[in-house]
């Protein structure tokens, strides 16, 4: 991602967080607050309500050597942009995946460096294991996120401050495309999780690190074709934000 697409990013991400305007961080405690408060803040992203004909695939804690390449090339093969939320550690052992896919026009979502249990760890370790990725990220491909994802999709006040601190935007997944793909559910329930519940601006979650599994390989071959034959375009978290915008400004015109 070169400056230009950066600073155009950043300035989709302040829009969004505007467009669903502002509250005091500190007016309810954290244990009170759900995902309509997060939602509406633009704190946090589920997916990006659109007229559009476009989904987001994303892909959590790898590079993995031989899944990541596979993906990459299954995404080539259909002419589909994806969204890789990669943890640190593994970046520094796979940093040509990462490379290729930027090169390939994904995108690279930070994920931690060491995938630890984010809600109960300390400010200070939390920054740490965001800064420590965007390094990783920076020296593997020469970009650093504007996106994260919390392990295990846990958020609160001092995630979402965090991430916002290290420049990024907390980006989570729409409820019904979870594919529990980490679970090695068999590749037929991960195929009817995505294709039975497709809807525009949806993002999907998967995985192309689970040991063991090549569940999610093998669903996209399924969920890829299906997906572009009822006309849906595969886009990255970033250009599915763009869409929100899009829609936004056509409201604001026609008010």
């Amino acid at each position: 991602m070169n400056r230009q697409a950066i600073v155009l990013l950043l300035t989709l991400i302040t829009a969004f967080g505007a467009a669903h305007g502002h509250a005091d961080a500190n007016s309810m405690p954290s244990s009170a607050k759900k995902r309509s408060y997060y939602e509406e803040r633009g704190d946090i992203v589920w997916e990006v309500p659109t007229d559009n004909k476009v989904i987001a695939l994303t892909f959590d804690d790898g590079p993995h050597k031989e899944h990541t390449a596979q993906i990459l090339n299954l995404l080539q093969q259909y002419d589909a942009r994806a969204t890789f939320f990669v943890v640190g550690s593994r970046v520094e052992k796979f940093p040509e995946l990462v490379a290729r896919a930027l090169d390939e026009g994904h995108e690279i979502g930070n994920h931690s460096y060491s995938h630890p249990p984010f809600y109960n760890i300390g400010a200070d370790a939390l920054r740490k294991e965001l800064t420590k990725t965007q390094d990783a990220i920076y020296q593997a491909a020469g970009i650093r996120s504007v996106l994260f994802r919390p392990p295990g999709g846990r958020y609160n006040d001092a995630i979402v401050s965090a991430s916002k601190e290290t420049g990024m935007l907390t980006v989570l997944w729409s409820w019904h495309q979870d594919t529990l793909d980490w679970r090695k559910p068999g590749v037929n329930a991960i195929v009817r999780t995505v294709l039975k519940n497709a809807r525009n601006g949806d993002i999907v979650l998967m995985h192309d690190f689970v040991p063991g599994s090549d569940q999610t390989v093998e669903a996209l071959k399924t969920i890829l074709p299906e997906l572009k034959e009822r006309g849906f375009s595969f886009v990255t978290v970033s250009e599915l934000l763009s869409y929100h915008e899009k829609s936004h400004k056509h409201i604001e015109v026609n008010d």
